[in-house]
């Protein structure tokens, strides 16, 4: 059975150099390296192939988001988590829209979050449990606006199914154009018709509705 490999990427070095201490505690024969911002992450990890990443998002030169969007282009299976002092809904729902497997917080304990990554690792979605809160409420607020519409005219058509998919894996307009064979002005109708179902604001969010859709299972 071959070692974990794990890759902390944060400008912070004292940070940086804790954790790799505590997860070597934790794993003793893990693989850890380090990175201090988005591009370095992305060439360590093109070379390590980690089982999982863990990226702060605020840092100078590439922040985390641009850089999650960047390795899952190339390597999609890899596990990126978000560790991060932000409880901004924004920086969670962009996150997860840019592929993260996940979104923990700096302050939780040790424990806490050694028993999350052994979920990760066994390939759950992991979420700190104050920023799961607010994922289910926005879902429990849709699926009221839904209920309050009628499902008829709450229900994604086919197509519509097809664009939500491809945009949860970061695709833009003219790749989602390219892969179903129709227009870019065709592409954004279905986006538009997207957010007026959904009752979703933006691109990022429908993104990040589409994926976690997928990673929690709820249908």
């Amino acid at each position: 059975m071959s070692a974990d490999r794990f890759l902390l990427v944060d400008d912070n070095t004292l940070l940086r150099a804790s954790l790799a201490k505590l997860i070597g505690l934790w794993r003793k024969d893990a693989v850890i390296e380090e990175a201090s911002n988005g591009r370095e992450a992305l060439e360590k990890a093109r070379r390590l192939r980690p089982s999982i990443i863990l990226m702060d998002i605020r840092m100078p030169e590439c922040d985390g988001i641009e850089a999650t969007r960047l390795i899952k282009s190339e390597l999609p299976d890899t596990k990126i988590i978000m560790l991060t002092v932000s409880e901004e809904e924004d920086d969670l729902f962009e996150a997860i829209s840019s592929g993260a497997h996940g979104y923990l917080l700096k302050n939780m304990r040790p424990d806490e979050l050694f028993e999350l990554l052994e979920g990760a690792l066994a390939g759950e979605a992991v979420v700190a449990p104050p920023m799961a809160q607010r994922i289910l409420q926005a879902f429990m607020s849709q699926a009221q606006r839904q209920a309050e519409l009628g499902e008829s005219q709450a229900e994604l058509s086919p197509r519509e199914i097809e664009v939500l998919e491809l945009a949860s894996q970061g695709a833009t307009n003219k790749d989602i154009a390219d892969r179903l064979f129709i227009s870019v002005g065709t592409v954004k109708n279905h986006i538009h018709n997207i957010l007026e179902k959904l009752h979703l604001k933006n691109r990022a969010q429908i993104a990040a509705y589409a994926r976690m859709r997928k990673l929690t299972g709820w249908r």
